[in-house]
């Protein structure tokens, strides 16, 4: 699983526990508030039942049912017999608009129809003798009261009903919270368990092992476990150590091929010295011209090595200069067949060119290196007395330089490694052809930076061509004659 996944997982639970929390409060608010309104509304529809039933006592009182109209104005001072009666229509309409259900709203339409009866005897009874009139009045006021004790008592049951309802409420508020706070403060302490084992130990053990890396204990790798994204990490840098490693011991190798190399010419050369100044009465002028041969050829030894390793400098810096110029490729090749051929190397050279000249812009000393380099080479692994045949073609737009040798040739595996520095392949160090393995590396790099690229055809035992490709000079290129730096390489390490 992958540590983006896992925190969107570990996220989106303790979003859903959050949702889930503001759900229930507003549910749990809702409901409150539901319960409040219908408590209040029961208890303002209890205050004016209560209220109407007063009045209903006060207008029976009044009337002079129950006694003497001066009597009963004294036990209700300030108030009518016309006012009374007046507070019945408003208490009614305030008890209808505060109804809420349909049971409620019944029982007001049965008191204002025992109102309206109660009302109506009054009248028909006004003129009638006390005795008649309380036989007529007062059934019709029991039933108006008994109306508004059920209205009052509905009022009490629907505000005792809120109350519980609340108090129920308020329990399951509690416990929801608890529940809630509980499982939110258990996913935190598993989030925090799991972050810390799946993702903070493998992220540690990674960095403890860059630490002891670049400390110098060159083993040191990380473990790869954890999220994807740490694994991947833990392999990109278990892959880096290996590379780094392995360029090391490339490197040590190199360091101990090259002063091997350097050890021959050095030891050649003290070696003729000590000779010289042991036998200097002996030293005839035939002994002189061979030492100061050899002399000669070790000292352009030593300089060809030092001199691929300063251009491999450069090359692996982004340093080396070309000033190009526009030459024609068949001079250049002939110089170098030229060179070769006065040096007595045991080996046939032949140069095809065309009749027509390949003008090319490059830099002629720079060229002629790369030259100089495949025909050294070729010279080098072919057995003596064989053919090297040095080739300027006109393909097209391009210009190739090949190179064609009768030598020991390169397998597949050989052929990928052909141009990696400080390399000397199976078939070269069975030879023991002299050289530090940066030839080909500086002589491919001197081509990409004149735009231009180099491959081989070989075969083992069958020997190999190695082929250069440069764009033909154009005819305005034909006039400058600039500085150019190469573009910054790889590394050659």
């Amino acid at each position: 699983m992958s540590l983006r996944a896992w925190l969107a997982a570990t996220l989106g639970g303790l979003a859903l526990l959050t949702f889930i929390a503001a759900t229930a409060l507003i549910v749990l608010t809702n409901a409150q508030n539901h319960s409040a309104n219908t408590l209040g509304n029961s208890v303002e529809g209890l205050h004016m039942a209560e209220e109407l039933e007063i009045d209903l006592l006060i207008h029976f009182r009044l009337s002079g049912v129950a006694g003497t109209a001066a009597a009963q104005s004294q036990f209700v001072r300030g108030r009518t017999l016309e006012g009374v009666e007046a507070s019945f229509p408003q208490l009614l309409d305030g008890l209808r608009q505060n109804a809420t259900s349909s049971a409620e709203q019944a029982l007001i339409r049965e008191v204002d129809q025992s109102f309206s009866n109660y009302l109506a005897a009054q009248r028909a009874s006004a003129r009638l003798p006390l005795s008649q009139r309380l036989s007529r009045s007062v059934p019709s006021l029991d039933t108006a009261l008994d109306s508004l004790e059920r209205l009052v008592q509905f009022n009490v049951d629907e505000a005792r009903e809120a109350r519980d309802a609340s108090a129920d409420l308020n329990r399951m508020g509690n416990t929801v919270g608890l529940v809630l706070c509980g499982l939110l403060l258990v996913s935190l302490a598993t989030s925090t368990v799991l972050l810390r084992s799946v993702a903070l130990q493998p992220l540690k053990d990674i960095s403890q092992a860059m630490r002891r890396f670049g400390a110098g204990r060159k083993r040191a790798r990380a473990p790869v476990a954890g999220p994807t994204e740490l694994r991947d990490m833990a392999r990109t840098f278990n892959e880096m150590a290996n590379g780094l490693t392995h360029q090391q011991e490339q490197q040590l190798a190199f360091l101990a091929g090259v002063a091997h190399e350097l050890r021959n010419p050095l030891s050649a050369l003290k070696l003729s010295t000590a000779l010289s100044e042991r036998s200097r009465a002996q030293l005839t002028p035939e002994r002189m011209e061979r030492t100061l041969a050899l002399v000669g050829r070790q000292v352009e030894r030593l300089d060809r090595m030092v001199g691929d390793l300063l251009d491999a400098t450069r090359i692996e810096a982004g340093k080396l200069e070309l000033r190009p110029e526009v030459r024609d490729a068949r001079a250049l090749a002939r110089d170098v067949v030229e060179l070769y051929r006065s040096s007595d190397s045991g080996h046939v050279l032949q140069l095809e060119v065309p009749d027509e000249p390949v003008l090319v812009r490059v830099d002629p000393d720079r060229l002629e290196q790369v030259l100089t380099n495949l025909v050294s080479n070729a010279l080098k692994y072919s057995p003596s007395g064989s053919r090297v045949d040095v080739m300027v073609r006109r393909v097209e737009s391009q210009a190739w330089l090949s190179v064609r040798d009768q030598g020991i040739g390169l397998s597949e595996d050989e052929k990928r490694l052909l141009y990696a520095p400080f390399q000397r392949l199976g078939t070269a160090s069975s030879k023991r052809a002299p050289g530090v393995g940066l030839g080909l590396t500086v002589a491919r790099r001197i081509v990409e930076a004149h735009g231009g690229d180099i491959e081989v055809e070989s075969a083992p035992g069958v020997g190999s061509t190695f082929s250069v490709r440069l764009s033909l000079a154009t005819l305005e290129a034909r006039g400058t004659s600039e500085p150019m730096a190469s573009p910054p390489p790889d590394s050659l390490h």
